[in-house]
């Protein structure tokens, strides 16, 4: 298989999922939209995973070549292309399709908990998985409404929707599924991020969420591999790798 990446900043990408793309052959290209890279046509490809970012949804001014990713999510959603979304990936494929992102209420930035509701018990994206498990947040904005056919599959107090489902084939995750050693030092160096982190944790908050995340990383390694390997699952099922 080859599977488009979306890159929002080059420190955010695919991560551990790079690992487990490895070993199972996959093919992965990555466009870095925040310095102007192109999307190519979509047929060319298996899968579409769109990664986090510093920038929200709405800032089509600030950051034009949202529109065309918007456009590109679209696209891929209607021909059933498998989709994963992470962090800003969840939220634009909510806001792509119809749905709506706000600012949160109340930020969560952390390793904090994250329930499967019902629905995601039930689903397929979610086989594996704890009914509650430990997750990196690191968001100030979330999923307000769910787009048609959207259904919510895990949540926390903070964030009603931190997993969602659209259709057969679209996924979405607010938490980080993809992170390694070095993902919380170098997302510490990100402004934006950094800003949120200690107005929300305080000072020392840096130092302690990576202590943090050092301790919980192969738990989140582990789920990852779920999440990843259902989702594998998903995608070699789609019509166009049945006729390939």
């Amino acid at each position: 298989m080859r599977w488009l990446v979306f890159q929002h900043i080059s420190m955010e990408h695919p991560g551990a999922l790079r690992d487990f793309m490895a070993e199972d052959g996959i093919v992965w290209d990555a466009v870095e939209l925040d310095e102007g890279e192109r999307i190519p046509p979509l047929d060319g490809y298996d899968a579409l995973l769109v990664m986090g970012g510093p920038m929200d949804t709405w800032q089509e001014d600030t950051y034009p070549w949202l529109v065309d990713e918007k456009r590109a999510i679209r696209a891929a959603i209607a021909i059933g292309m498998p989709y994963l979304g992470v962090c800003l990936g969840h939220q634009l494929l909510a806001d792509a399709l119809g749905g709506s992102v706000r600012r949160a209420p109340e930020p969560e930035i952390g390793i904090l908990d994250v329930a499967l509701t019902a629905t995601g018990r039930a689903d397929p994206f979610c086989a594996g998985l704890t009914p509650r498990f430990a997750a990196l947040q690191w968001h100030s904005y979330e999923v307000d409404r769910l787009p048609p056919a959207g259904r919510t599959l895990a949540s926390s107090p903070a964030c009603a929707k931190q997993a969602i489902g659209v259709g057969a084939n679209a996924y979405g995750v607010q938490y980080h599924v993809e992170l390694t050693e070095a993902t919380v030092p170098e997302w510490g160096c990100v402004p934006a991020y950094k800003n949120a982190l200690e107005l929300s944790l305080g000072a020392g908050g840096q130092a302690r969420i990576e202590v943090d995340a050092a301790r919980h990383l192969a738990g989140f390694r582990a789920d990852a591999r779920k999440l990843y390997d259902n989702f594998v699952a998903i995608a070699r099922a789609h019509p166009k790798r049945s006729a390939a």
